[in-house]
């Protein structure tokens, strides 16, 4: 398995990681005896960096990644998050940064878990109404403490970030990236790359989009969170699935799935990128590591980008943009 560095002084990880969330909810039915396979499956191909949050589930994915771990915890580089709350009948809450919460969360997630160190904590989305100083302050305690070995921020602002890190460094941004979400490149990559700071690439295949599974809505199941995502519905998806069979039309070229192109192709952005697609099934896992084998060429990467230029996609990336704070 390949490895790349979190950052200048971040661990080093698999190049590929899997990210848990879709195990516990919003991608339909969950499976949790295939889920735990699949991390199985995923720790025995070389892939060291799981990804999940106490929002998911709620609740339920830590604990599910915390069993699937459990004796061989020196494995895995274990990142989760704190700040989506959610209310133990599955609402949302505001989005908290508060210090006293940091703390609070820290420790459920560390007993949810089942370990003594979370190796990456991020703060899932910024609190506008806590100063972000405070908040990392609070983080900062934690590895202090020794519960948190490094932190890392998701969906932050460049002034955030900056901020951020000039309270303790932060070892990880966690955005969504792929080929029909580019936004990244106008001003967070620069941001974090100046900064010296890794970049984890969340839904690097479009919630599944990228991997032409899905040719119409019906093909969604209806308890699907996607459903309700702007770029899957209606005359939106027929519009974007036009990207997928361009993408599929240089897959077929290549002899490799489409799925496997728009992971190559955000691998190819830097190599202090890392994706962490995620999925519960081990079959679409193990094509999802065949990635790491497809090379593209210059000449394809002009191609991919002619195909799917920043903006590309049509219908924002979620229902409502305000909990996204970019």
């Amino acid at each position: 398995m390949q490895r790349r560095r979190l950052g200048k002084q971040g661990p080093h990880v698999s190049a590929l990681g899997l990210g848990c969330m879709g195990m516990s909810e919003f991608y339909g039915t969950p499976d949790e005896q295939e889920s735990l396979a699949t991390i199985d499956r995923a720790l025995e191909l070389g892939i060291n960096f799981l990804d999940t949050a106490d929002a998911y589930g709620p609740f339920k994915n830590e604990e599910l990644v915390g069993r699937a771990v459990r004796g061989r915890r020196d494995q895995v580089v274990l990142a989760t998050k704190f700040g989506n709350q959610r209310l133990p009948d599955g609402t949302w809450g505001p989005v908290n940064g508060r210090p006293e919460y940091v703390r609070q969360a820290c420790e459920a997630s560390l007993k949810r878990l089942g370990v003594e160190v979370i190796d990456l904590y991020y703060q899932h989305r910024v609190d506008p109404s806590v100063p972000i100083e405070d908040t990392v302050g609070a983080m900062a305690d934690l590895v202090r403490q020794g519960k948190v070995r490094s932190l890392g921020l998701s969906e932050a602002a460049p002034a955030t970030i900056r901020r951020a890190h000039a309270v303790h460094p932060i070892t990880a941004l966690q955005t969504e990236y792929s080929l029909w979400s580019r936004e990244p490149e106008d001003e967070i990559l620069p941001t974090v790359r100046a900064l010296g700071i890794g970049f984890v690439a969340y839904s690097p295949l479009g919630r599944g989009f990228l991997t032409g599974r899905f040719r119409r809505v019906e093909d969604i199941p209806k308890d699907d969170h996607r459903l309700n995502m702007p770029r899957f519905q209606a005359e939106n998806f027929q519009k974007n699935m036009a990207i997928v069979e361009q993408i599929t039309a240089i897959a077929r070229e290549k002899f490799v799935t489409p799925s496997q192109i728009a992971l190559a192709w955000v691998l190819a952005q830097g190599q202090d990128i890392v994706p962490i697609p995620g999925t519960k099934r081990r079959a679409y896992l193990e094509q999802n590591v065949a990635a790491l084998g497809v090379r593209l060429t210059s000449e394809d990467l002009r191609g991919i980008n002619d195909i799917a230029p920043k903006g590309v996609a049509t219908g924002d990336r979620y229902a409502d943009m305000s909990r996204v704070n970019l």
